[in-house]
């Protein structure tokens, strides 16, 4: 059973992840991601919010099952990392993330690809990579590098520190909180008023804005030292 779904939500598309218990990243939802917004990119929508379950948006990669991936295995997740990161950060429409709750490590990366952020006070947010063993495929941490302040990234990446809402607004990883039952509706409202803007100037922008970042990370990812070997090896 998929743990992907999307609808429509009065021209918005709403892409939910829903992997109990904390959407945590396997192959299989990576998969599954990846193939559903290739899809978006080829019919792209007025704009996409990205949804998490209840309480989780991603705990980030699944570390009950990636350090029993073998070679191949562990190749292609650090592959649909890339693709999954460079997919949603290239899309041309407003991304709003509804950031439900805890977004950890790769579901933080996630959550910085967004336009907009709109994240829940109930969760603690971070990104953990260094303190689990687990190094940056290349898209995810170019990601990192471009969305965040440099103090933020002093505090998440190199501090390793799950801080909660209030502080990731105050660093700007954020850019609104709300109630945890009010994510969702707020996503969408925040969908609809970039949905309202010219689209194609606001695609042009967001090239402009994003296009040398994403070329360079696209050949980053290509041939990214971690496809060789990733998590466990010495």
């Amino acid at each position: 059973m998929g743990h992907i779904s999307l609808a429509d939500r009065g021209g918005i598309a709403v892409l939910t992840v829903d992997r109990p218990p904390a959407n945590a990243m396997d192959l299989a939802l990576l998969g599954e991601l990846v193939e559903a917004v290739q899809a978006l990119a080829g019919d792209v929508p007025a704009a996409l919010v990205l949804a998490g379950r209840e309480g989780y948006f991603s705990a980030g990669a699944d570390l009950k099952a990636v350090p029993g991936y073998g070679p191949a295995e562990q190749r292609a997740m650090v592959d649909a990392i890339n693709r999954m990161a460079l997919g949603v950060y290239g899309l041309p429409c407003p991304v709003v993330c509804a950031v439900t709750g805890h977004a950890i490590a790769g579901g933080m990366v996630l959550a910085l690809c967004g336009d907009h952020r709109v994240a829940s006070t109930e969760g603690r947010y971070g990104l953990t990579e260094v303190k689990v063993g687990v190094p940056y495929p290349q898209a995810a941490i170019g990601v990192v590098r471009a969305e965040l302040p440099a103090p933020a990234a002093r505090v998440l990446a190199l501090g390793n520190r799950l801080v909660d809402a209030a502080e990731c607004l105050r660093l700007g990883a954020f850019d609104e909180t709300v109630a945890p039952d009010a994510v969702l509706g707020r996503a969408l409202e925040v969908a609809r008023e970039l949905a309202a803007m010219p689209a194609e100037v606001y695609a042009r922008t967001k090239g402009e804005l994003r296009g040398a970042t994403l070329a360079t990370l696209r050949i980053n990812a290509e041939r990214d030292p971690l496809l060789d070997a990733w998590v466990g090896a010495s």
